[in-house]
């Protein structure tokens, strides 16, 4: 959600941003972008393709997850020059190293849980159980580098609750910047054409 959040701003300040300026938006040079989506299918067969979250088993769920974060990672250091992707690859930096401390999965408390699974729900999953695609759930004190676990929420009164980690937030600034900004050069103008 966050991410989604940060594409669509991003995109919207930068369309402004070029409006303004006189010339037409830049969509950023990204290099090797098969490796975004390359990193994003494993995620994508086990959360949408029906009956495979049951067959695959947790080991290679971590496995194809780590795998995903490290294309991932290679992607935002292929693209390191380009505005924002440093913020992204510490992004992703982050979020690889609390998923590969903790099995391969997102840590996430209880806590943080009870604000989007019921008490009933919550009590039927046992500590160390996944929850959806790359969630585990733990308690603070068995997880390692907690604080980059999925921890934050947005404010209760929103209607879609998802946690999300100090990773995510990163993500979402570089995407955010890497769309928003636009580059500097000449400021277009309207030619008058006269007959």
């Amino acid at each position: 959600m966050i991410l989604l959040v940060a594409v669509l701003a991003g995109f919207l300040v930068g369309m402004v941003w070029a409006w303004m300026r006189r010339q037409p938006y830049e969509v950023p040079d990204l290099k090797h972008l098969w490796l975004v989506f390359l990193a994003y299918l494993p995620q994508f067969a086990i959360l949408y393709i029906p009956g495979i979250r049951q067959q695959v088993s947790d080991l290679w769920s971590a496995i194809l997850l780590t795998v995903s974060q490290v294309l991932l990672l290679g992607f935002a250091w292929l693209n390191r020059k380009l505005p924002g992707m440093t913020i992204l690859l510490v992004g992703a930096a982050l979020n690889f190293t609390v998923m590969a401390a903790n099995g391969g999965f997102m840590p996430i408390s209880p806590q943080t849980a009870s604000r989007f699974l019921s008490q009933q729900e919550l009590m039927d999953i046992p500590t160390g159980e996944r929850i959806g695609v790359k969630d585990i759930l733990l308690q603070p004190e068995d997880t390692r580098f907690e604080f980059l676990a999925d921890r934050f929420l947005p404010p209760a009164w929103s209607t879609y609750q998802v946690a999300f980690s100090l990773g995510d937030v990163f993500l979402a600034v570089g995407v955010f910047w890497l769309l928003a900004r636009q580059p500097t050069g000449t400021v277009y103008t309207a030619k008058r054409i006269t007959t």
